[in-house]
């Protein structure tokens, strides 16, 4: 992630976007970014600092510390932490997979390791938004490097389930929560999902993966 907030330690806080709320247009509409990042993702930052706002000893942790060690926290805060921290965590990651008009492909190794595990990167869109588009409920679809494998998939993530990092590195994700589409697309997820392929930020996705597979 660009504006890493898994570096963050309490207070917790909102940055801000790396476009306008209007850049994604029309692929991701202005209103709905507006309230989707104003909205839905401050919510989560407010509702993971309050009930940390007494737990003095936890405030040096970052919430990447948090998160990995969320099963030894207090059983009052796990829930909190998980859900709230997650959505922080992953809506940070979502706003940065992202560009406005990115207008290419990837390349280099990404793009082989694509062909590699998908047959072409056509295969590869289509695996990624059918299982996008089949997420039951609430949450997340991610592409992912397996550290143990160095292989790529394709994993949905259940309500703000964060990967974990000492595993995989996450390359690409979409946010399939209704909120994340439902002013402008309603119902019809395939076309938000369509529409995502629109403005996915390749370079990043091109520098974590090869951040974390060693690869230039």
């Amino acid at each position: 992630m660009i504006a890493n907030v898994t570096r963050q330690t309490y207070p917790f806080s909102l940055p801000d976007l790396p476009y306008a709320y209007d850049a994604l247009e029309p692929h991701i509409d202005q209103k709905t970014l507006q309230l989707h990042h104003r909205g839905h993702h401050n919510t989560y930052v407010q509702k993971l600092n309050e009930p940390l706002q007494k737990e003095t000893a936890l405030h040096a942790r970052t919430l990447d510390e948090l998160l990995r060690d969320v099963a030894k926290l207090p059983e009052s805060l796990r829930a909190a932490v998980a859900n709230n921290g997650g959505g922080h965590v992953l809506h940070d990651f979502f706003w940065n997979a992202m560009k406005p008009a990115p207008n290419r492909e990837p390349g280099g190794a990404l793009a082989a390791a694509i062909d590699r595990e998908f047959g072409t990167l056509a295969d590869f869109r289509r695996k990624f938004s059918d299982a996008s588009a089949k997420h039951f409920a609430s949450g997340w679809v991610t592409l992912v490097l397996d550290h143990g494998s160095k292989k790529l998939e394709i994993v949905g993530l259940k309500d703000h389930t964060v990967p974990d990092p000492r595993k995989t590195t996450a390359l690409i994700i979409l946010d399939v929560w209704e909120h994340a589409y439902y002013l402008k697309y309603q119902n019809r997820r395939p076309e938000f999902i369509e529409a995502f392929w629109k403005v996915v930020n390749w370079t990043h996705v091109e520098e974590k993966f090869a951040s974390a597979s060693g690869a230039r």
